[in-house]
């Protein structure tokens, strides 16, 4: 989820917090609670600081180790045992606890996620994503922010938290529900497909859809049931050139190949270089497709530049690509 979200929940917690009598009748412990909730909701997410290094490291890692098995077992004990240093008074094993149940929800709504996360590592490297639950879900956001402004407003905590969360959950239920009729939807439009991706947006009923078959990939967005196919591309395995060998030991379309399941190429001549671009199919925006991956090869197959990530016009892509190459 976006960080927005992350903290309204941490807030939600807080409130259901206060049915625990360590916390609702101690104020030594519930200060050091509320913040052991507020950090434990985004400590996950502390792997956005990739961002400053590059895309490529950003996209291999995030939601990667800090999201794994040991790190939601090790970020409740640092941050409790940080904050008792603060409050050595406060019941460290409710603040562990609660903080415990923070890092966890952060985690578990993740998955939900389209990018999903690496939640069962190290017992396994592959990224759990259900892609029911878009990154922002503004009616998640709406409720929580409903529910913590009758909170403020003098709603009892721990009732009006515990029937925010009732409804949260027959919501993801129904976006279950949703997403299987528009998987289904997309199988009998296209019946040969053999991969489908449904993605979720902010709007409810509608959907991104990219799917495959043995010969095409088709991309297009369902409203509800109703699919609309908007591009067919051949479906080609990448050429065995030297180009695309030199690519292929490129950094940024090593990261992009393991991360995205679905993906045309595209070869071209850029001046004296050759181009090889690696273009996601499940992101199309108003006809562009902004997740790439591009590299640019010389003559002697060696990598002049590449990048990968998002981009929205090809000035940008080219200024990106020009930036790396004189720096």
């Amino acid at each position: 989820m976006d960080t927005g979200t992350h903290i309204a929940m941490g807030i939600a917690i807080s409130g259901i917090a206060m049915a625990d009598p360590a916390v609702a009748s101690h104020s030594a412990t519930m200060g050091p609670v509320f913040a052991g909730i507020m950090l434990g909701s985004l400590a996950p997410d502390t792997d956005t600081v990739l961002k400053l290094r590059n895309n490529a490291v950003y996209i291999r890692n995030h939601r990667g180790i800090t999201h794994s098995v040991p790190a939601v077992l090790l970020w409740p004990v640092l941050i409790s045992l940080v904050l008792s240093l603060f409050v050595p008074e406060a019941n460290f094993l409710h603040l562990w606890a609660w903080t415990f149940l923070a890092v966890f929800i952060h985690v578990f709504v993740d998955i939900f996620n389209s990018y999903g996360t690496q939640a069962l590592r190290p017992f396994s490297q592959k990224w759990v994503a259900l892609s029911v639950i878009n990154t922002f879900d503004p009616i998640i956001f709406g409720l929580h922010a409903a529910a913590i402004a009758a909170w403020m407003l003098g709603a009892p905590p721990v009732r009006t938290m515990i029937i925010l969360y009732s409804i949260v959950f027959f919501y993801y239920l129904l976006r279950f529900a949703v997403h299987g009729a528009v998987k289904r939807a997309v199988c009998n439009t296209i019946p040969d497909a053999v991969d489908v991706y449904v993605a979720p947006t902010m709007r409810f009923f509608q959907w991104r859809v990219a799917a495959s078959t043995e010969t095409d990939h088709y991309v297009g967005r369902a409203y509800g049931r109703s699919i609309s196919i908007y591009d067919r591309f051949d479906r080609k395995p990448l050429p065995d050139s030297p180009y695309v060998r030199a690519a292929k030991t490129d950094r940024n379309i090593q990261v992009f190949m393991g991360f995205s399941p679905i993906y045309r190429w595209e070869i071209t001549k850029v001046d004296v270089l050759t181009e090889v671009r690696l273009i996601d199919l499940r992101y199309r925006s108003k006809t562009y497709y902004p997740f790439v991956a591009v590299a640019h090869i010389d003559e002697n197959m060696e990598v002049v530049n590449s990048y990968t990530g998002w981009i929205f016009s090809e000035d940008k892509l080219r200024k990106k690509l020009n930036f790396i190459q004189d720096t």
